[in-house]
């Protein structure tokens, strides 16, 4: 069995995003691939958008920065700041579009659980948008991108 979608971008109200995936993964395989630069760079982004770039300092306090590159050419990077990490269990981290698009900080907050079977599920949640419309985009984005994580979870070690 693949990744099976528990919520696909649910809105517990306007301002922010919950999406949980059930991935057939161990949960230290999902955190480590979510975590490692070298992992990253294999499959991070929406659909059509491929990794050009992670500066990552991956500890309590430490900056990271991800881009990636649209089909058409469009370069994007996002950054923000580790505000917790609990190894194998949650990262919290603030998130900015580095060109200003969407105009707000937000806090993701991404939840790695364990279940008896050996799968994982995981949990991310993000607030506040500013609008609805930035809101919606980043349904799409986040649900692409955890399709990919799911495609890449199948071969990575």
């Amino acid at each position: 069995m693949t990744d099976t979608p528990i919520l696909q971008g649910e809105v517990i109200q306007d301002d922010e995003l919950l999406i949980e995936r059930l991935f057939d993964a161990p949960r230290d395989l999902v955190f480590r691939v979510w975590t490692r630069p070298e992992h990253l760079m294999k499959w991070w982004g929406p659909k059509a958008f491929t990794p050009i770039g992670v500066e990552q300092d991956f500890r309590v306090g430490g900056a990271y920065r991800f881009g990636m590159r649209s089909a058409e050419g469009r370069e994007v990077w996002k950054s923000g700041v580790y505000r917790e990490i609990v190894p194998n269990e949650r990262i919290v981290m603030t998130f900015r579009w580095d060109d200003g698009a969407w105009d707000v900080d937000s806090v993701i907050t991404v939840t790695f659980i364990a279940l008896a079977s050996g799968r994982t599920l995981f949990r991310f949640h993000q607030a506040p948008f500013k609008t609805i419309e930035a809101r919606d985009a980043h349904v799409f984005g986040w649900t692409s991108l955890l399709d990919k994580l799911a495609a890449y979870l199948e071969t990575a070690q």
